[in-house]
């Protein structure tokens, strides 16, 4: 056992008590043993009482301290098995993530988005290396991808009017709501059905679940304004169709309830850029200014992720056998955002380069 007189520095004392409070916040518990073993052997403690205390045996004990007096305190630290060597190098595995970034056509596979048979055969054909496809799954983790449900995105968007868009216009909005103190606010429109959504759920195998629908092709219709400062929540729902004298009421509605200057970002419905509706927007140009995001550009619209959340929480797999029982539902979940601005700001972000310039 040990025959020699363990002496730590204080710049070693302070050291190693960082490291264990590290190491108690992350569980550690083997590293806390160590470092306890190393205060305990300097404290002129027998080193049998500290092994048996510290449920160590004496080579464990004897080993933390040479380990200790050959390396200091950066010795001090477990090192992780290396495990078996990957069939890909490291440069192969970037090669492979640059393949992967530029996607399948420029690999020449048909399909938009990278599923694990395609992976695994590009692998095979590029570098000679043959993955179990179930496998591929944690070799795409290892490289830091991630499983998610890819979107839509139109064939119609406009690269320069969105850059433009996002360079110009938007500063421009942000700059004008500080000159004015005003609301900034992202509108849209959400339908929900009567006869019901669907989405997936849980039930046995084999055995497809169902939920009753009225079959009633009519729909609870609901105007939303989003402050993208604060998350207040303008809306109004309706029975009828959205239209240029529906959408210049709520508006009217949401002037009446605030004195700030509002600054309203709206898509190109045809109900938001009729002739009826410019002219409520001159009538009221000292209070609201009125700016287009561009064509196809949902994303740009951060209460599309309100209507998508409501929806999930809300009217998924609900039945609604009237009317009333659907418009009921929908009001009572809009009431509930309405009042939980924090919960809309953390959810309605834009895209990060627009996030940034606000």
């Amino acid at each position: 056992m040990l025959r020699f007189r363990l002496t730590i520095s204080t710049t070693q004392r302070q050291e190693l008590e960082r490291k264990l409070k590290t190491a108690q916040q992350l569980g550690d518990l083997r590293l806390v043993k160590w470092i306890l073993a190393l205060f305990a052997v300097a404290h002129d403690q027998s080193p049998d009482t500290a092994a048996r205390v510290l449920d160590l045996s004496a080579a464990q004990l004897e080993r933390y301290v040479y380990q200790f007096l050959c390396y200091g305190v950066r010795g001090v630290s477990f090192q992780k098995p290396s495990g078996r060597t990957p069939k890909l190098t490291k440069t192969q595995q970037r090669e492979l993530t640059a393949v992967l970034d530029a996607g399948p056509h420029a690999a020449g596979f048909s399909g938009a988005c990278w599923r694990s048979p395609m992976i695994q055969q590009l692998i095979t054909e590029r570098f000679g290396v043959r993955y179990n496809v179930f496998y591929i799954a944690q070799l795409l983790k290892n490289l830091g991808f991630s499983y998610q449900k890819a979107a839509f995105v139109s064939d119609h968007l406009d690269d320069v009017a969105r850059r433009r868009w996002r360079h110009h216009t938007w500063p421009q909005i942000v700059q004008l709501a500080r000159e004015k103190k005003a609301l900034v606010l992202f509108g849209d429109e959400a339908s929900f059905p009567q006869w019901g959504t669907l989405t997936y759920t849980w039930a046995r195998r084999g055995q497809q679940p169902v939920v009753k629908t009225s079959g009633k092709r009519t729909g609870w219709k609901v105007f939303g304004l989003v402050d993208y400062f604060t998350g207040r929540f303008f809306h109004q729902g309706q029975e009828g169709r959205f239209t240029s004298a529906t959408y210049t009421a709520f508006l009217m509605r949401v002037l009446e309830q605030t004195t700030a200057h509002l600054i309203l970002i709206q898509d190109g419905a045809r109900y938001h850029t009729s002739a009826e509706t410019k002219r409520f927007f001159a009538q009221h140009a000292q209070r609201l200014t009125v700016f287009q995001l561009p064509s196809y550009s949902p994303d740009y619209n951060p209460i599309e992720k309100l209507w998508k959340k409501l929806k999930q929480e809300e009217t998924h797999l609900h039945y609604f056998p009237t009317f009333a029982a659907l418009s009921e539902k929908v009001e009572q979940a809009l009431l509930k955002f309405e009042n939980a601005p924090q919960e809309i700001l953390a959810l309605c972000g834009l895209p990060t380069e627009l996030a940034q310039v606000a």
